[in-house]
């Protein structure tokens, strides 16, 4: 890996580390004991937090901030990081929240797709006698990279119309839930494993650790970008310790 791309990465580290402090525990702690109320309003269940009081006045992620007053640890992973001020108010927020779940939960998806593409493509194409997507330098297609062309008319219009259809079915959730509802959020319903738990201790861990991890994999993705921009080099080449089994790696430094 370059110098300025381990730059980036340090960089990038740190920040995550301060924006997503407040581990599971304190976290969770700060997060179900707010008491909470709801409200309707343009079809969309409100939270409105009661106990503003307790909540902390500079920012947990920024000390030297003020906490924004709209962030009353409503939902999960709020740590008081809005420096900009970008959500205005409750309903503002909810919507921004929406936004930041999605684009989460795609992260994670891209996390894992992109060096698993880097590392199966070519193999996948011999199998079924395609052509590889990948560069000269095995690189995934991306805007810094290139190569988007490469990629199938019919499979962009099957993933666009999967997601539209995805958001207008979430969107639609959304606009019915009322004011008794247990709605939150990016909430699909879609749990087909049952893994989301039934205490609501265990209901607010696990959207901690949600976003948690979709945060840090929205840092990721656009390393991978960064990084292969500047090294035109696969992440998979530029990083090949974290995609060769243990065992392989042990044998090699031992």
């Amino acid at each position: 890996m370059s110098p300025s791309t381990l730059s980036l990465a340090t960089a990038a580290v740190c920040l995550s580390v301060a924006v997503l402090q407040g581990s599971t525990s304190t976290g969770v702690h700060a997060f179900t004991s707010t008491t909470t109320k709801f409200t309707a309003k343009n079809g969309v269940k409100m939270n409105a937090s009661t106990s503003s009081d307790d909540l902390p006045r500079m920012s947990e992620a920024i000390p030297f901030f003020q906490r924004p007053p709209v962030l009353q640890k409503e939902y999960a992973g709020d740590v008081g990081f809005d420096p900009l001020r970008l959500a205005s108010n409750s309903e503002d927020l909810f919507e921004k929240r929406e936004a930041e779940i999605k684009h989460a939960r795609l992260a994670m998806l891209a996390a894992a797709g992109w060096p698993l593409s880097e590392l199966l493509d070519d193999k996948i194409a011999v199998q079924f006698n395609a052509q590889s997507v990948l560069d000269y330098s095995g690189r995934v297609p991306s805007l810094l990279n290139g190569g988007l062309d490469k990629i199938s008319p019919v499979w962009w219009g099957f993933c666009i119309g999967l997601t539209a259809a995805i958001d207008l079915y979430g969107v639609k959730r959304a606009r019915a839930s009322g004011p008794d509802s247990d709605y939150i959020p990016g909430d699909l319903g879609f749990d087909p494993l049952g893994l989301y738990p039934d205490d609501e201790e265990g209901k607010k861990r696990m959207q901690l650790a949600e976003i948690k991890h979709g945060r840090t994999a929205m840092i990721a993705v656009t390393l991978y970008a960064i990084e292969e921009a500047l090294t035109s080099k696969g992440v998979v080449q530029d990083t090949p310790f974290l995609f060769t089994p243990f065992t392989e790696l042990f044998n090699r430094i031992f």
